[in-house]
């Protein structure tokens, strides 16, 4: 089943639950699992394919700041990328972006010229969002976008956290602001983009996370928990795999 389908003159989204409860119970357990198991599972992650020095902006998730990323961003340097936070502190949605992404439309042009060619966006779920709104207004600035567990695709509620959303971020998901920044960003990306996604994730329903045959969009689905998905040795090898494509 599709999140969304394209109707031309829009996008309509397709209705779709949270993930079951018993997907949620089990979020904290195998987070830890996956991060217990990765120092024995890094050397093998050494073989993924490298960049060359091309410059990758992570986007942590609601709530998170540039530490949740520490490990993601570790990894990509080792593997040949220039990393960078986006320093814009904790995620708290457009309170922290700006209210029409002006912050970090900011920061990715400021990295993107101190590099000489565009940037290519990291974002773990919340983050994910606003890579894919970044591309849309700065495209110049954005060389791709790769999403981790974003529920860009789907309604707000196909989540478990769309209370917590509101709450951090002071927003409605009913207001027509944010459903039309949501709009426009589960639109086709004028760069080339890949949705890292999971059919077990316990936070947002992973059919939200992807557009069945979105144009220039890869996707990529990856057994995972949401808690703790920018350091699962699987999700990394994806990203790392997801930025040698999209090259």
């Amino acid at each position: 089943m599709d999140a969304v389908s394209d109707h031309g003159d829009g996008v309509a989204v397709t209705p779709l639950g949270p993930p079951t409860l018993g997907q949620f119970a089990v979020e904290g357990p195998r987070a830890v699992l996956a991060l217990a198991g990765l120092p024995f599972r890094w050397r093998g992650l050494l073989d993924a394919p490298r960049g060359a020095g091309q410059p990758v902006l992570l986007l942590p998730g609601l709530f998170n700041t540039d530490r949740s990323m520490g490990i993601m961003a570790r990894y990509l340097r080792t593997i040949g990328y220039d990393v960078h936070g986006w320093t814009l502190g904790r995620n708290y949605g457009q309170r922290s972006i700006g209210a029409q992404g002006e912050a970090l439309f900011a920061r990715i042009a400021a990295v993107s010229d101190r590099a000489g060619q565009p940037v290519a966006l990291v974002g773990v779920s919340m983050g994910g969002i606003m890579a894919r709104l970044a591309a849309h207004r700065v495209p110049d600035h954005v060389a791709q976008v790769v999403t981790v567990a974003s529920p860009y695709a789907g309604p707000a509620r196909a989540t478990r956290v769309w209370r917590l959303y509101e709450w951090i971020s002071g927003e409605s998901v009913d207001d027509p602001v944010v459903l039309a920044l949501a709009d426009e960003v589960r639109r086709p990306l004028p760069v080339p983009a890949t949705a890292i996604w999971s059919a077990s994730d316990g936070l947002v329903n992973g059919l939200g996370c992807h557009v069945v045959g979105e144009p220039g969009c890869r996707t990529v689905e990856v057994p995972s928990s949401h808690y703790g998905v920018q350091t699962r040795p699987t999700i990394l090898r994806a990203v790392a795999e997801a930025l040698a494509a999209g090259r």
